[in-house]
């Protein structure tokens, strides 16, 4: 018999040579995978001598770079992808990790990451921001310009909705230097005076064996999707009447900036966005002329990267650069704090709002009782006919949890169990979307189902034809005790209404992300907020099975919710003010629209943030946005590239990063620490922390004057009990030889409360109201 102590040592031995063969096959494993080459993008700065003139980079000059890493001359011109050289330089290309890591070493070169797929942030909202007067104001001022152009990135387009008619437009702008790429189903011809030019892009997505896989992004600038359609009819689509979503949601449909041509980039589909790709995208639209880019494109809140790493601040900066301003969704990850992305200070960074209209579906139990609640779906069910109710933990499927069965988990029902009835689900474990649990309980051949959420999100679900309805939880709860106390309770789902007037509105967004910044809390943002829930436009007219009402044909006009629908808004309103002051950097027109933000609803209350509670700038940033106000701002905060390279030293880039960045001899200032990063010459004041015991913080502004010439603006300070907010000079006068002057101000935290405190300085003269947001951590 074997001693226990030898079979110990036995096992022992085995359990040494398993876990060394395992280590080693790991290491083999690893090291393999780093010669796997993958898509890196390699970022270089500016294409500018510094002196404003561009300096040539061609594609051959790349190629030399990818040489010192890459022998193979063939492997060479295989591996570039991207060629960047117009506004930025630098490429991307199938690299090995040791290869990329090699480049990064080299001189001029500011940073090299891998490539990554970025996601999509997926009428009567005009009317809602007082802009139905704005096509009045268009049609009556002759000096309104008609050359403005905004450039969407997304999925593309569909150039034959309505709303990219060019009835009564002028010809396209001399300074249009772009193109109508031709595709397999895209001709010249579709594009007009109104959709002035589209793009798209082939791309090497990866090495097969010896060879590389290329593949082309749908071989067309058309929109198989919608949301680029949706996107870009949002921000500048022509006005379309009687425009609806089978009968919801109908008058007219139309973009914020009549006037304005649209330019699309298809960087993107179902499968979402290459990074490198949306970079190229940005480097075309700048370099075809457009006035603006609108990208609803965005990295997850989990994975951003530093601003120097991340393809839309980098793109965005050499667009702010050049002139063109940059428009992005901050996200879809709320309600959590410091989800908000594109939160670098040159991106303009839009939050989403409901609007004046919402969706309701009707519970009718069987007891006669009604019940409001939210969705959209083309129900044929009746007030004539009710159906059975059952609780998803009553249906639950063999061995399948309670919990999971009541939350409709997937695997979780028994058919047999909801098969012809209405099932009731409830939220307690959002893990998954309400779309996904309303598809197992459909896939189980339920009548219906009816879903409580312990949340007041406010976004209705498009169910199609399926019917669905949300209740609140206080609705739900008198929903379940009826069950209870009926043998055989029943119900029916009646379709969608419209609902006007809704009121209160606007609300923050529950999908909204919030602030403060993950990267940095001394920059506000969200910048501003807009209509973002319960959006008309125009999409791809398909449709997928179960949406379509019989007997109808796919929508032309669809209802989509995200911050993808509030950031065109943005880019709509800013090519208006545009069009009207056509001489304005893009800074001056991001101040407008920020400092003349309203923070009140309909109810003339402030804006709340769906919970009942006073929405803070962390949610709505300066506020819901007012295009006509920002006409007549009265005093703008003018942000220069010189005041963002400084951001990038306070915030801890190198110095030599940044000249390569820049191509100039910048020098950081001597003090560069990342609480400096408040006294750049933002429209917003945002400190990370005020140190109670630490004194005084004083940071300064400077405002321009474009308002009458002889002005006096008065301060007034708005701040919360224990945060003492000072302002020198508390006036400030402008004459005809000044037009620009500075203020201090002071924030003392000693008895304000932990945490952060949100304030504002409203400058007014009597006529302009400029009101600038204040968020201090006081700790």
């Amino acid at each position: 018999m074997t001693s226990p102590i030898l079979l110990l040592l036995s096992l022992l031995s085995c359990l040494l040579l398993s876990s060394s063969s395992s280590s080693s096959s790991s290491s083999s494993s690893s090291s393999s995978s780093k010669q796997i080459p993958k898509h890196y993008i390699v970022y270089m700065g500016s294409s500018s001598n510094g002196d404003g003139r561009n300096a040539p980079v061609s594609e051959s000059d790349h190629i030399k770079l990818l040489s010192t890493v890459i022998p193979s001359e063939e492997k060479q011109r295989i591996s570039l992808i991207h060629h960047y050289s117009h506004a930025f330089r630098g490429f991307s290309a199938m690299l090995t990790e040791d290869e990329a890591s090699l480049l990064s070493q080299h001189d001029g070169i500011v940073s090299v990451f891998p490539d990554s797929v970025l996601q999509l942030h997926t009428t009567r909202s005009w009317d809602f921001l007082g802009a139905t007067s704005s096509s009045k104001f268009s049609q009556s001022h002759q000096e309104v310009s008609t050359d403005v152009i905004v450039g969407i990135i997304d999925t593309g387009i569909w150039p034959e909705s309505p709303s990219f008619s060019d009835n009564g437009i002028g010809q396209v702008p001399r300074k249009w230097k772009g193109i109508c790429m031709e595709g397999s189903d895209f001709k010249k011809s579709n594009c007009n005076r109104k959709l002035i030019g589209a793009r798209y892009y082939v791309q090497q997505r990866s090495h097969s064996g010896n060879g590389t896989v290329s593949r082309a992004l749908s071989g067309s600038p058309r929109d198989s999707i919608g949301h680029g359609t949706h996107t870009a009819s949002t921000a500048a689509g022509s006005p379309v009447m009687n425009a609806s979503y089978y009968g919801l949601g109908q008058g007219t449909a139309r973009g914020g900036s009549l006037s304005t041509r649209i330019a699309a980039y298809k960087a993107c589909t179902e499968d979402g966005c290459s990074a490198a790709t949306i970079l190229k995208a940005i480097e075309d639209a700048i370099k075809d002329g457009v006035d603006i880019i609108s990208i609803s494109i965005g990295m997850n809140a989990l994975f951003q990267p530093d601003f120097l790493s991340d393809p839309i601040a980098i793109g965005a900066f050499h667009a702010e650069e050049m002139g063109v301003m940059v428009v992005c969704s901050a996200g879809n990850d709320g309600p959590f704090p410091s989800t908000v992305v594109n939160a670098a200070p040159w991106i303009f960074t839009v939050a989403a709002s409901t609007i004046d209209r919402a969706f309701q579906s009707t519970v009718l139990l069987g007891n006669g009782r009604t019940f409001q609640g939210l969705a959209i779906n083309f129900s044929n069910l009746t007030r004539s006919e009710t159906y059975p109710l059952v609780f998803g933990k009553d249906a639950a499927a063999k061995f399948s949890p309670v919990s999971e069965a009541r939350n409709c988990y997937p695997g979780s029902l028994d058919p047999k169990k909801v098969s012809g009835k209405i099932v009731v689900c409830i939220d307690t474990e959002p893990m998954l979307s309400k779309r996904i649990k309303k598809l197992v309980v459909e896939d189980a051949k339920a009548k219906g189902m009816i879903f409580i959420n312990g949340e007041s999100k406010g976004t209705p679900l498009d169910s199609g034809v399926f019917p669905f309805t949300e209740v609140g939880i206080v609705e739900g709860y008198k929903i379940l005790k009826y069950m209870t106390s009926n043998n055989n309770p029943t119900a029916t789902i009646l379709p969608t209404v419209g609902i006007p007037n809704f009121r209160p509105a606007p609300v923050v967004a529950y999908f909204s992300s919030r602030g403060p910044g993950g990267l940095t809390e001394n920059i506000l943002k969200p910048d501003i907020m807009a209509p973002g829930v319960a959006i008309l436009a125009a999409v791809t007219p398909k449709a997928e099975p179960g949406t379509v009402p019989i007997g109808k044909e796919p929508p032309g006009y669809a209802i989509r919710s995200g911050t993808s629908m509030a950031c065109p808004h943005v880019t709509g309103a800013a090519a208006f003010v545009k069009s009207v002051h056509p001489g304005w950097s893009t800074s001056m027109i991001k101040s407008a629209l920020m400092t003349t933000a309203t923070v009140y609803d309909n109810l003339r209350k402030p804006t709340e943030n769906g919970s009942g509670q006073s929405a803070t700038p962390h949610e709505m940033g300066a506020g819901e946005i007012s295009p006509l106000k920002a006409l007549n701002p009265g005093l703008v905060f003018k942000t220069t590239t010189q005041d963002y390279l400084k951001f990038l030293c306070y915030y801890g880039s190198s110095e030599k990063k940044i000249q390569s960045l820049s191509q100039t001899n910048f020098k950081c200032p001597r003090k560069s620490s990342e609480n400096l990063i408040s006294t750049i010459n933002y429209p917003s004041i945002s400190i990370d922390k005020l140190d109670r015991h630490g004194g005084i913080q004083t940071i300064g502004r400077t405002v321009t004057n474009v308002g009458p010439p002889n002005s006096t603006y008065i301060a007034a300070v708005s701040a919360p009990s224990g945060l003492v907010v000072k302002v020198w000079p508390q006036k400030i006068a402008f004459g005809e030889g000044l037009k620009e002057a500075s203020f201090k101000v002071s924030l003392y935290g000693k008895e304000a409360p932990g945490g952060y405190n949100f304030g504002s300085i409203t400058w007014s003269d009597g006529l302009h109201s400029v009101r600038m947001v204040i968020a201090v951590n006081v700790e």
